[in-house]
């Protein structure tokens, strides 16, 4: 019997199988068969089996790139004709504030979705479409405050004005982790800026993208400023990508491709924003708050099952308390409740997908291999009356900093442990590597915290905390973890071009032909 909390099958009915649709230029667009399997075996549709229950829950039509390049036509047309780009903040902010109302309307039928097609824990689920509603106020309230910069001091024959303007056609891919949240960090700045739009959700996870497309109809979005393309990666993001009529990408999603999404934009050497991997550290010092630590650093690698950019996959604790540490970590892991993702007292559902389980299972034996020491876990889950698609909480001890369990990023519940004695050997730990996304330290010294937080190559640095985020708190990496920001006014920045305007007041400038 293992000794670990485990949530059983609840039995929970569930709903019937979803039927998704591209939407390009305010329409759903049918597809030209019925769903199901085909003689050929190949139907045109990619069918989504619950990673938890094993069950079909949504059939999606796979797009090709004339559907691609039909909604980037739509949102071409929607931009350069001024249907929302010349609208005023004022008219575009109560567009993006009906929006969050919606969102909050439908919250638990979009949760129960993404709950079953990404395994995570429906309270999880809920949490982040219900939040994701204040993105969207928040990038409300940008539209009516952006502004740029006047230049008076130029002289008294001259003013100059710094204009911003929407980029213009953006093309946003997102992943299968945070499906609904991470496109509400993108779209909602997006439209405040006054730019038109295409999206790629995940085939893994498209639904409550399909969703928020028929709540952006219902809020009176005009048509074509929005359009969603469903399928794979090729031929959709790579057309999305590359396409000359858009202006900008933005992607989520693992290192490998972004740098594929940034080589497709090269060719029209379009903008592109990446958020991509991590392998991010905790810091914990002796005089710390060990127990506030130690439920963190569960949280942090536990969390969406590992699945996360942001996941506190390595820590690095102090020689001295490294031992007891790790003990109470072992100890709080075999507390957290993992299983059936329908029942509200789950903390952690289900891997995505076999193979994805498979990659997490093959880090593990690389790292026992290497020479590290699995204390707690190591190998799938078997969840009862649901089946083996779960991996345990595992946790690995004496790595070091060479192996490729400490420098790697797994995507799973997997937590390595490394130890320090300094805060200039953690800080060389923590830089020593390719991602910068994010790091934390815990002391109850602010000057150490201080200290760290100016010198951990991070986007993002928490001290005494891990994973809090804000609306107004902007978000991205460094170095590979990514180009670009999200969220916060800087966010909203990114879909914006810089213009000069530069003016003389009079009749006031010198002729630079002389007459003879």
């Amino acid at each position: 019997m293992l000794d670990l909390t485990v949530i059983p099958a609840s039995g929970a009915t569930l709903p019937e199988v979803r039927i998704n649709r591209h939407l390009i230029g305010g329409a759903f667009v049918p597809s030209p068969a019925e769903p199901g399997p085909a003689p050929d075996g190949d139907s045109g549709w990619i069918e989504r089996l619950s990673p938890s229950h094993g069950t079909v829950v949504s059939r999606t039509p796979v797009g090709t790139i004339q559907l691609a390049e039909a909604a980037i036509a739509a949102a071409r047309a929607a931009f350069d004709d001024g249907r929302w780009s010349a609208l005023s903040g004022k008219a575009r902010a109560a567009v993006l504030l009906k929006v969050a109302e919606l969102i909050e309307a439908n919250t638990d039928r979009m949760a129960l979705i993404e709950t079953l097609e990404s395994g995570k824990p429906i309270t999880q689920a809920r949490g982040e479409v219900s939040g994701a509603a204040d993105l969207w106020r928040f990038a409300a309230s940008l539209a009516r405050t952006l502004h740029g910069d006047s230049h008076t001091s130029l002289g008294p024959d001259m003013l100059a004005v710094v204009l911003k303007e929407p980029i213009g056609v953006v093309s946003i891919i997102t992943p299968w982790n945070f499906p609904f949240w991470i496109l509400s960090q993108k779209l909602p700045f997006a439209l405040a800026a006054g730019c038109t739009c295409v999206v790629k959700p995940s085939e893994l996870t498209p639904s409550t993208t399909v969703i928020l497309g028929e709540l952006l109809l219902e809020a009176g979005l005009p048509a074509g400023v929005v359009n969603v393309v469903l399928g794979y990666g090729q031929p959709v993001g790579a057309t999305l990508a590359s396409h000359p009529s858009v202006d900008m990408v933005t992607f989520t999603g693992s290192t490998a491709v972004g740098r594929g999404i940034a080589a497709a934009a090269s060719s029209t050497l379009k903008k592109v924003a990446l958020e991509l991997g991590g392998k991010n550290p905790q810091v914990i010092f002796p005089d710390a708050d060990l127990e506030s630590a130690a439920d963190a650093v569960v949280f942090g690698v536990y969390f969406n099952v590992g699945q996360c950019c942001n996941s506190g996959s390595r820590i690095l604790v102090h020689q001295d308390i490294a031992e007891a540490f790790t003990a109470r970590i072992v100890e709080l892991s075999r507390q957290v409740a993992f299983g059936d993702p329908l029942d509200p007292a789950t903390q952690v559902g289900a891997i995505v997908s076999r193979e994805h389980g498979a990659k997490i299972d093959a880090h593990v034996a690389a790292a026992r291999r290497a020479g590290a020491t699995v204390a707690l876990g190591g190998k799938a889950l078997e969840v009862p009356g649901l089946g083996p698609q779960f991996y345990q909480p595992t946790i690995l001890t004496g790595v070091t900093p060479d192996m490729a369990i400490a420098r790697e990023e797994v995507f799973g519940p997997v937590l390595a442990v490394l130890t320090f004695r300094t805060l200039d050997e953690a800080l060389t730990l923590v830089n020593d590597g390719d991602y910068g996304l994010s790091a934390g330290v815990w002391s109850e010294n602010i000057h150490t915290c201080l200290a760290f937080a100016r010198g951990a190559q991070a986007g993002t640095v928490w001290t005494n905390t891990w994973m809090d985020g804000f609306p107004e708190v902007t978000f991205g990496g460094v170095k590979q973890s990514g180009l670009g920001r999200e969220i916060g006014r800087q966010g909203l920045d990114e879909f914006m071009e810089i213009k000069s305007l530069v003016m003389r007041i009079g009749r006031t400038r010198a002729p630079w032909v002389r007459p003879r």
